[in-house]
């Protein structure tokens, strides 16, 4: 790969990912201030942050590569490789937190029960935050998921036949452990004893507002829904982690040659002074 080959290479992919990053960063922004709840200030903010990092670290690459600057481009890889160390990281991370934690088959029912106790102790400890759990409840468990289960599933023969999403089986009902009788979609008969000593029994109420709201089976039907969500953004990172590392090794010998042509040019402005330096004591 030639000089001019590495450093268009590099220009043009830097190029294409200015643009990426701006998108990102108008995304951000415009869920920012569509949505003014803190949940979603929340969710915008880690989409700026990327995005401004891929688009500053872009810039400097793209900068470096179109006036062939070796200190720009020397700039670009070391921050290129903090980039690439912190994907490593947090991709490592996700896939060690997302490798526990199965839904539990209840028997006549076509959807799994989840348990807080079987997912790793980082999502357990997120989850019993009380501050954390605030956050995520606003954000993933709105009452409308619970509310809407008696206007889909009309009978109670239908509503045992459906595949409920992990965090509707755990916030939406009762524990089957508990031996609570279902009546319909959204009532369960409480006036029996619960058969298990799950504190999630007690927790769980008839009342649209209340529900199963604070148990830890709901705690762990969000646990499976994150995990799911970490596990596809841990895929992408390593895709990501690929074309990067690419990238790297093209803005390295794209700046290995910037360097070689710095180099060169300030020796042929030495032999050149050397050369009038030479005519002149001659004559």
């Amino acid at each position: 790969m030639g000089s001019r080959v590495s450093t268009y290479v590099i220009l043009w992919v830097n190029l294409f990912t200015l643009l990426v990053s701006i998108g990102v960063l108008g995304y951000g922004t415009w869920l920012g201030a569509r949505h003014s709840d803190d949940c979603n200030k929340f969710l915008s903010a880690p989409v700026l942050v990327i995005g401004a990092s891929v688009f500053l670290i872009s810039l400097i690459g793209f900068v470096g590569a179109l006036k062939n600057v070796p200190i720009l481009l020397w700039i670009y890889l070391i921050l290129m490789f903090l980039l690439l160390a912190a994907i490593a990281a947090f991709t490592v991370f996700a896939f060690i937190i997302t490798n526990n934690g199965a839904g539990h088959t209840v028997s006549g029912q076509r959807y799994k029960e989840y348990r807080l106790e079987d997912y790793s102790q980082w999502f357990q400890k997120q989850l019993n935050n009380t501050s954390n759990w605030k956050h995520l409840k606003s954000c993933l468990v709105k009452p409308d998921y619970c509310n809407k289960l008696i206007k889909e599933y009309k009978t109670l023969k239908q509503y045992k036949r459906a595949k409920l999403s992990p965090i509707e089986a755990g916030c939406c009902r009762p524990p089957s452990e508990c031996g609570y009788p279902a009546k319909n979609a959204s009532y369960y008969d409480l006036s029996f004893n619960p058969v298990s000593s799950n504190k999630d029994c007690k927790r769980y109420k008839n009342k649209r507002s209340v529900k199963c709201y604070n148990c830890n089976s709901c705690k762990a039907g969000v646990a499976q829904y994150l995990k799911r969500e970490w596990k596809v953004a841990a895929i992408f990172n390593v895709i990501a982690f690929a074309v990067l590392v690419l990238l790297y090794c093209v803005g390295c010998y794209a700046r290995r040659n910037a360097s070689r042509s710095h180099n060169s040019k300030l020796t042929r402005i030495c032999i050149n002074l050397n050369e009038i330096d030479v005519i002149h004591n001659v004559l």
